[in-house]
């Protein structure tokens, strides 16, 4: 009786404290999976209102050759300031983690980002063409190059801030039956 006595709250002691494990390691992966979200999209907001700085910069400038308001010889280093910028932050984007869920929101701010690069080379190879026309038929391809870049490069800084802002939408929820912590997507706020 006495070793009854002992056992029943030892066995009840055992009960708690292994239901009290399982209880704070999915706490834990909830807390975890929320700190991960929180980091990217920390992360994602950064890096979005820091090309959205460089580029505003530059696209001013660029839009002024294009109007014919700024020599097209004196952009040259505007685009080398933000075509390193713009390579500097693909690099940063490519190194952020996070669940598998936000992946795709990283890769598309990467796919944004390659397109401002290229804009740049076509404002780059629009302007050189302005700086050096001597003929008629030039002229054209230089006005071409430029509002192509001048607009590509309107483009991916818009689909950057639109990608950032995707972030706001994740929530890490529980699944039913309370096993694993998983990432959605909330529907998008009108």
């Amino acid at each position: 009786m006495t070793e009854l006595a002992i056992l029943l709250p030892l066995a009840g002691f055992v009960a708690l404290a292994a239901l009290t494990v399982i209880v704070l390691r999915r706490a834990g992966g909830i807390v975890a999976r929320t700190r991960e979200v929180e980091a990217f999209r920390g992360a994602v907001r950064d890096l979005s209102q820091r090309v959205e700085t460089s580029l505003d910069g530059a696209t001013g400038r660029i839009d002024a050759v294009r109007r014919g308001q700024v020599p097209a010889d004196t952009i040259g280093p505007t685009i080398e300031a933000a075509t390193d910028a713009i390579g500097r932050y693909t690099d940063e984007a490519r190194g952020f983690k996070g669940p598998t869920q936000v992946i795709e929101i990283r890769d598309d701010i990467v796919a944004e980002l390659e397109r401002a690069a290229r804009a740049l080379e076509m404002v780059d190879h629009g302007a050189t063409i302005q700086a050096q026309v001597r003929r008629r038929g030039r002229e054209l391809e230089a006005q071409t190059a430029l509002k192509r870049g001048y607009l590509n490069l309107l483009h991916a800084r818009e689909a950057i801030g639109r990608h950032a802002r995707r972030v706001d939408d994740l929530e890490v929820t529980v699944e039913p039956g309370g096993r694993n912590a998983i990432i959605t997507m909330r529907e998008p706020r009108s």
